[in-house]
C-alpha cells in the first residue's frame, strides 16, 4: 500500500477511518444505515455497469495473502461476473502480519460459530 500513499496519508486515512463512525453518528444521528447503504450501491453500480471497479470487499481467498479458504476483506475488481479479480497489494512485514493476525481472529470466530 505505501508504494501508492504516502506514510502521512495512510495515517490522515487510519485516524479518519478509526473516528468515521462516531463523525456520522454526530452528523446524523445514526451510523447503521449510511455506510452499508453507500457500500451496497457502489458495488451493485460495479457489478451491473461492468466497471472493473477496485472495491473493498469480502472475499473467499485461496491463498492470495498467504490466506486459504476464508472470507476476508481485501480490494477486489468488481465487474459483470461479481468479483472478477482479488487485488494482492504488495504489503510491508508489519501489514502482512496485522492481516494474518486478523486471519487467525476470524478463523476463531468461524470455530465458535461452527461448533455451536
Amino acid at each position: 500500500l505505501r508504494q501508492l500513499v504516502d506514510d502521512a496519508r495512510i495515517d490522515e486515512l487510519v485516524e479518519r477511518a478509526a473516528k468515521g463512525g462516531g463523525e456520522i453518528v454526530t452528523l446524523l444521528g445514526t451510523s447503521a444505515w449510511y455506510a452499508p447503504g453507500a457500500a451496497a450501491a457502489q458495488m451493485v453500480d460495479a457489478i451491473m455497469l461492468d466497471e472493473k471497479r477496485v472495491l473493498p470487499c469480502t472475499a473467499y481467498l485461496e491463498g492470495e495473502y498467504g490466506i486459504d479458504g476464508l472470507y476476508m476483506g481485501v480490494p477486489v475488481k468488481l465487474g459483470r461476473d461479481g468479483v472478477e479479480e482479488i487485488v494482492e497489494l504488495d504489503l510491508s512485514d508489519d501489514e502482512r502480519a496485522a492481516l494474518a493476525a486478523s486471519a487467525d481472529a476470524v478463523r476463531e470466530v468461524v470455530g465458535v460459530l461452527s461448533a455451536s
